[in-house]
């Protein structure tokens, strides 16, 4: 899963992301518990929550955005890394346990 995080994340920014589901508030809470004081992460949700009470889907997004907002695509960042830590004090070791750490937590989310 990381290595496919690594090809997403290497498309071109302009690249459209169609997923199949409108996960984007629930995946955007979780985001947000990694990392709190991102400012893409807080703008989208407002854009968001302004969408979905509009009766409007959120997609698609960006690679561009998702390389500001997805915590998976951000595995290498320090902020990322802490809280990945703070979750799981494994993930120390590489880009993979981080990876892992963030799996597990959202899965518990």
């Amino acid at each position: 899963m990381l290595a496919a995080m690594h090809y997403f994340r290497d498309l071109p920014d302009s690249t459209l992301v169609y997923c199949t589901h409108e996960y984007s508030m629930a995946n955007l809470a979780f985001a947000a518990a990694v990392e709190p004081n991102n400012t893409h992460i807080l703008n989208c949700i407002d854009k968001c929550r302004t969408l979905r009470q509009e009766n409007k889907e959120t997609l698609p997004s960006t690679i561009e955005q998702e390389k500001r907002v997805n915590p998976y695509m951000r595995t290498d960042q320090p902020d990322v890394i802490a809280a990945a830590i703070d979750y799981d004090p494994q993930a120390s070791g590489s880009e993979t346990q981080v990876f892992a750490a963030l799996r597990e937590w959202k899965n518990n989310f």
